[in-house]
């Protein structure tokens, strides 16, 4: 062999030499450990399958005892004592499986050896090296040990059981077959099958466990996407409205100083530097505004769309057109009441906006999801602000598939959020549904302390 095949060998025979080496020192982690994996409780019957396992437990005890005392000829105290030691690993793998295997695998060893000395002097036939209480504890245990440990674990819990009960009744020798029925076939065969069907339930659960979570994450992921995309069409609606303050910010301080007869240079400076501060702030408005459009078009769609049906370049609206807002909705056969409180005023366009689309999109969630109901619009002028109100009652037949996203109501809470108001939307009357808003004409204050007039209509958003 030439020299390269030689090192090429000897590389081959320490990767491999270290995959097993990872895999004994996995294995050692999993099955000499005394960590506590507590059995979770059932989704339907709680905690039943503990109370059945304590059942088993003792009954093993119980039975264990008898037996290996009337048919093994052990003293009452030992049987008693290998038998509590078969029950008690039940009760203990309940909360720590893996030391529960090595308890019940103790009492195996013990159980075997001491009963060994007696099966020549007993002339009838008796169950060894596992006693039938030793494998219905046997069973339980590794079944407790798959549910909990990894696959590699389990398995090597198996051959380890394999093993030492091959192995241990391997060392009779002195013994005549006909004074026991050999067991340690039928114990490995059923403990296969206990670990096999625990692994299979292990892994089913773990898939199960896994695609909640991606079901969750999906739907966390779908409602961010919702958000962003709700806040970027609330900058995009509110543009306009601020490009137009800022546009005649910089007419103003244009024309100011032709409106006074030999202005002063510092009135000049100063109105040049206004202007000039409005035009800078209305050109990065309109990059930032560029950037959302163009993440929110589609191709051929430079623009994209600023609101529900209108263009870029069209005037935001207002509660002027709520009439014809709820005219549309009258017009699809719905019954519309419109209620108007206080003194009507104008308010800041922010609002205006807002209220606007709050309604509009409470009038579609009653079109949608409440056929035939009658529908409420209630507008509260108030000193500090406006208060929305829509009530729709109960509908009069069951509502169609729906094909939204199911998030309008995440877009109205940011429309009140972003204004420093308060929301409320709950059910109401018998399967009606009522959508309650506070929009404050004043901007939220930024610092701590401050008693703000919407303080007390603090509320669920």
């Amino acid at each position: 062999m030439s020299r390269l095949g030689r090192v090429t060998d000897t590389g081959v025979g320490r990767a491999l030499r270290a995959r097993v080496e990872g895999w004994l020192l996995l294995l050692r982690q999993d099955l000499w450990t005394v960590r506590a994996d507590p059995l979770p409780p059932s989704t339907w019957l709680r905690w039943l399958p503990h109370g059945v396992l304590c059942m088993a437990a003792f009954g093993i005890i119980l039975g264990g005892t008898g037996d290996m005392n009337d048919n093994g000829h052990l003293a009452p105290g030992l049987a008693l004592l290998i038998a509590v030691a078969q029950g008690g690993a039940v009760v203990l793998g309940m909360w720590r499986p893996v030391p529960a295997w090595w308890l019940a695998m103790g009492a195996f060893v013990v159980g075997a050896a001491t009963l060994r000395s007696q099966l020549g002097f007993d002339p009838e036939t008796y169950t060894w090296p596992w006693t039938a209480a030793g494998i219905i504890g046997l069973l339980l245990v590794l079944l407790l040990l798959a549910l909990r440990v990894p696959t590699r674990a389990a398995i090597a819990a198996l051959a380890v059981t394999a093993l030492v009960t091959i192995g241990l009744e391997s060392l009779l020798t002195g013994v005549a077959r006909r004074h026991y029925d050999s067991t340690s076939t039928v114990a490995v065969f059923l403990a296969t099958v206990v670990v096999v069907l625990g692994t299979a339930l292990r892994g089913r659960r773990e898939a199960r466990a896994e695609l909640v979570e991606q079901t969750t994450l999906t739907a966390e992921e779908r409602t961010r996407r919702t958000l962003l995309e709700e806040r970027s069409r609330i900058a995009r609606e509110l543009h306009d409205v601020v490009a137009h303050h800022m546009s005649v910010i910089s007419i103003q301080a244009q024309v100011a100083p032709h409106l006074v007869e030999n202005p002063p240079d510092e009135l000049r400076e100063n109105l040049a530097g206004i202007r000039q501060n409005a035009l800078e702030a209305l050109t990065e408005l309109r990059r930032v505004l560029g950037v959302l459009r163009s993440e929110h078009s589609g191709p051929g769609e430079p623009f994209g769309e600023a609101g529900d049906d209108t263009t870029p370049h069209a005037p935001q609206p207002t509660l002027d057109r709520l009439d014809a807002l709820v005219e549309n909705t009258r017009a699809a056969g719905r019954e519309v009441v419109t209620d108007i409180q206080g003194e009507r005023r104008p308010l800041p366009p922010g609002v205006e906006l807002s209220a606007y689309r709050i309604v509009q999109e409470a009038l579609s969630n009653a079109l949608r999801h409440a056929p035939g109901a009658r529908i409420t619009v209630r507008l509260t002028y108030e000193p500090d602000g406006l208060e929305v109100e829509i009530v729709n009652g109960r509908p009069t037949g069951p509502p169609p598939p729906s094909t939204g996203a199911g998030h309008g109501l995440l877009g109205m809470r940011e429309r009140v959020a972003m204004l420093g108001g308060t929301m409320t939307a709950h059910l109401w009357h018998w399967d009606g549904f009522k959508v309650t808003a506070f929009l404050p004409d004043t901007p939220p204050a930024d610092t701590p302390g401050t008693d703000h007039p919407t303080a007390r209509r603090k509320g669920t958003s």
